[in-house]
């Protein structure tokens, strides 16, 4: 069983940074697909960035291109997600989650993770 403690999230003005964490533990975290997913009040929990399991390769949903930067330590067991610029809309609780299946490419699909955190919040004041 693989557990998941995501971390760093608070409140930011609109233009500022914040960086979130989740830390695993109870499995073999360098063999885990890693993603970070959001979700806003009254709406789907949605994609934002992934990362392979070496960490040579990312994937981001439009909204978080040129913004938003995904990376691991395998030594460490650890996933961020460094967040510039952010903006009001970027308000939601967002989700680390580790899939443990083969894929030929960085899964963007929820149904996809086998794992989840408990979300931490993350809200932009404009």
């Amino acid at each position: 069983q693989v557990q998941l403690v995501e971390s760093g999230g608070g409140l930011v003005q609109a233009g500022g940074s914040l960086r979130l964490s989740c830390a695993a533990s109870g499995g073999t975290f360098s063999t885990y697909y890693m993603g970070w997913f959001r979700q806003a009040p009254g709406k789907d929990r949605d994609f934002v960035a992934g990362i392979n399991r070496s960490g040579s390769s990312t994937n981001y949903a439009e909204s978080a291109k040129g913004r938003f930067t995904i990376s691991r330590d395998n030594a460490k067991n650890t996933v961020h997600l460094e967040m510039d610029r952010l903006k009001p809309d970027d308000t939601a609780i967002y989700y680390c989650a580790a899939d443990t299946a083969l894929h030929f490419s960085i899964p963007t699909q929820r149904i996809s993770y086998d794992f989840w955190g408990q979300g931490t919040q993350v809200t932009v004041s404009s």
